[in-house]
């Protein structure tokens, strides 16, 4: 058993809080099981997802200095959901961290402008976690395996880890950047099979979609048909964009590339959480553009 509740400044991001609203309901569902407590930054920001800084890097460090100064007040680690935030605002982290040594100028600009909006300055003395990592090391495979009550036996899933999530910091303590296994590992601690194929660690498509369309639906759907030729029931993906990209968008990817794909797409949290025994219903699994019967009914639902 756990020695004490894990506690953290819970950061949904934008996507899972509009457009993909059941990945916000399973990570609460799947928190609430494992007796995890989220405080949520209502007063937090986009993060931006890699835009700001196309106009201002100032810009997307103040923003996100903001962000991880809200976690600060509550002297706790910055949780995520999302690969993409995890990514823009740990790199955020870092790069401030660095800076506080460095360049002790720009973090006096960046609380400056801080200050003047009446806002908490940026200290570093936080964190930034993304949930698979806070399960893996924190909570830990051994006492999540011990939480299942349905094993997901036979299930083969295809992690999707996109790019953000592994390579968009320096340092990646958890993982390795270009052979991850936290997901596979975590397939295999809820009972499912890891299938392994060559996209897993790739970008999915996402940031191409606004002016390069074709392309995006293009590369999303290489990888989609990349899972399936592996054997692949699903694909799991930590981050709300690339569910976006892998899911609401494969009717379409599928016009482009004119193949018909059908392959579910679930978030992370619903895998897991459909291995402790909470109903597909509460973690919105009937909400997914590509069905999710298959899996359901595989598993026994």
């Amino acid at each position: 058993m756990l020695s004490q509740t894990l506690k953290y400044a819970y950061f949904p991001g934008c996507v899972a809080q509009g457009a993909c609203r059941e990945l916000y309901q399973s990570t609460q569902a799947l928190t609430q099981a494992l007796g995890i407590e989220l405080v949520e930054l209502k007063k937090a920001a986009c993060c931006g997802s890699g835009t700001f800084k196309e106009d201002s890097k100032l810009l997307e460090d103040t923003v996100n200095a903001r962000n991880i100064a809200l976690a600060e007040e509550l002297n706790l680690p910055l949780l995520t959901h999302c690969s993409t935030c995890q990514g823009v605002i740990g790199h955020v982290n870092e790069h401030l961290k660095e800076c506080q040594t460095t360049d002790p100028a720009y973090i006096q600009q960046v609380n400056g402008l801080l200050n003047k909006e009446g806002c908490s300055p940026y200290r570093g003395s936080t964190d930034v976690k993304h949930l698979l990592y806070a399960l893996v090391t924190d909570y830990g495979l051994e006492e999540i395996t011990k939480r299942v009550t349905r094993k997901l036996t036979g299930l083969k899933c295809a992690a999707f880890y996109g790019c953000y999530l592994l390579r968009a910091q320096k340092s990646m303590p958890y993982d390795d950047p270009f052979k991850p296994e936290a997901m596979e590992n975590m397939f295999r601690a809820v009972g499912a099979t890891p299938i392994y194929y060559r996209g897993r660690t790739q970008c999915c498509g996402w940031p191409l979609a606004s002016y390069a369309t074709t392309q995006s639906f293009k590369m999303a759907g290489m990888h989609i048909q990349d899972a399936l030729t592996s054997g692949a029931d699903c694909i799991v993906t930590p981050c709300p964009l690339c569910h976006l990209n892998l899911d609401s968008r494969q009717p379409e990817v599928e016009k482009v590339i004119e193949q018909k794909l059908g392959l579910p797409v679930l978030h992370l949290p619903q895998l897991i959480a459909l291995a402790l025994g909470i109903s597909p219903k509460e973690l919105g699994l009937d909400r997914h553009v590509v069905s999710t019967k298959p899996v359901l009914e595989k598993l026994g639902f």
